[in-house]
């Protein structure tokens, strides 16, 4: 895939304004409203069984709104994927499951301690009464059981010792979960029964978030993938165990897509059609290509370096936003690690003014498109540094002091990031020691 002579005008740079503020507000403005509605629907509260049972009911309309959080997070809507970045939007999808199984927890326990309280009844007698008699209860249970199989397999301990595909696909029963448990909040809850406002508003809640679910995670890539018929077009080896795929596909640029930004790619021959995986652009798109660099790390990205030209291929995006709009400054420096390389490969063809890249590999033989970074730091004048190992294999230090030593005037310039998490943590840390400030350090990782 050729590349493009850069040497032109630097275009204004103008940082956009990530939008992670008014949407975690209007996040935590739902959960105030949550617990205004029992509130308002809640008179004197008397005795031990009271205060459990209200206290239960607090817990359960809270996990209900946090359910709908967490599908909607898991929707894959483009402001939040590429304006606030998708491994935020991933921490926040985590942090609402974990507050929701807490939820979960909380409103099974003190629901059914308040109901044994009240009916003076062993609190096993309490959970097969509920379970079985009361409306919507079993169909409820199912999905809690769901739930709870879903947080133990998205916790870190479980998902090191579980496949991706495993773990995707159970992820992906939230789904179910959230369905099997809505109808008995409305049934059970006092919030809503005979109060058609309060229902209404739940109701547009959850049908709102289903429909963002349906656009942007089915109808939506159902689009592009019919609009564009993408296949593979090559495969190149760039150095041992990377491998570049080329896309070839119709009328690309009005994809949208960036540079700095990955697809979900799923090619469907080679064994490999059951995983979607996140690979960056590794090259600016062109109207009729785009290109992925791939390491080989597991069975799916190894299996990349077997794909025949005609393959068909299922992309969904562009995600990320760890592209240009991110830039404060005219002043960049690109700092990546083995096939890290890949999304700052692309940004170092195209961000406007000064712009400098440190790669980091342990041998010379380890860095992926080498040459390519070479001719693009000819065109337009810009310098790549390499960080190898020594002759014994010793590691290079890149410290605040060596960060300071090399780079004049850091603190004025905007740092992308991108490799293995451990090593975009210690860079991150040495940045922040040598002065560099936060908003200016850009990162986005897949590894969560």
């Amino acid at each position: 895939m050729t590349t493009v002579d850069v040497r032109r005008a630097a275009p204004p740079v103008t940082a956009r304004r990530s939008p992670a503020g008014p949407v975690l507000a209007a996040v935590w403005a739902g959960a105030a409203a949550v617990v205004a509605l029992w509130w308002a629907d809640t008179g004197s509260v008397v005795g031990t069984a009271g205060w459990l049972t209200g206290a239960g009911r607090i817990a359960g309309l809270l996990c209900g709104y946090a359910c709908a959080v967490l599908v909607g997070l898991m929707a894959r809507v483009p402001l939040l994927e590429t304006r606030i970045g998708s491994d935020r939007v991933a921490r926040w999808h985590a942090m609402a499951g974990r507050y929701t199984v807490c939820l979960l927890v909380a409103h099974i326990v003190l629901i059914l301690s308040g109901y044994a309280a009240q009916d003076r009844a062993s609190l096993w007698h309490e959970t097969v009464t509920v379970v079985l008699d009361y409306p919507d209860m079993l169909k409820a249970t199912a999905g809690t059981v769901i739930l709870f199989a879903v947080g133990i397999t998205s916790a870190r301990a479980v998902r090191r010792r579980t496949g991706h595909e495993f773990w995707y696909y159970v992820h992906l029963l939230t789904y179910a979960a959230v369905f099997l448990a809505f109808f008995h909040q409305l049934t059970l809850g006092d919030e809503f029964n005979g109060k058609p406002v309060a229902t209404a508003v739940w109701y547009a809640l959850y049908l709102g978030v289903a429909a963002l679910v349906l656009w942007f995670r089915i109808l939506a890539p159902v689009r592009l993938n019919r609009r564009h018929q993408l296949r593979v077009d090559s495969v190149h080896m760039e150095a041992p165990g990377v491998y570049s795929v080329v896309v070839r596909g119709r009328h690309l640029d009005q994809l949208g897509a960036r540079p700095g930004q990955f697809f979900r790619w799923r090619f469907l021959g080679e064994g490999l059609g059951w995983t979607s995986t996140p690979y960056s652009l590794s090259a600016p798109p062109r109207p009729d290509l785009m290109r992925v660099t791939v390491k080989a790390l597991g069975d799916h990205s190894a299996a990349v370096a077997l794909l025949r030209p005609g393959t068909r291929v299922w992309a969904e995006g562009p995600y990320g936003s760890m592209t240009a709009d991110r830039a404060t400054s005219h002043h960049s420096l690109l700092i990546a690690a083995g096939v890290g390389i890949t999304p700052l490969r692309a940004l170092f063809e195209t961000l406007p003014g000064e712009v400098t890249l440190l790669y980091r590999a342990r041998t010379a033989e380890d860095l992926a498109l080498g040459g390519e970074l070479e001719a693009i730091a000819r065109w337009r004048g810009a310098q790549v540094l390499y960080a190898l190992n020594g002759p014994r294999g010793e590691r290079p230090a890149i410290t605040a002091e060596s960060l300071r030593a090399t780079f004049p005037g850091l603190a004025g310039h905007d740092v992308y990031i991108c490799g293995p998490h451990g090593f975009a943590r210690d860079v991150y840390e040495a940045l922040r020691a040598a002065g560099v400030p936060d908003r200016r350090i850009h990162h986005e990782s897949f590894e969560l």
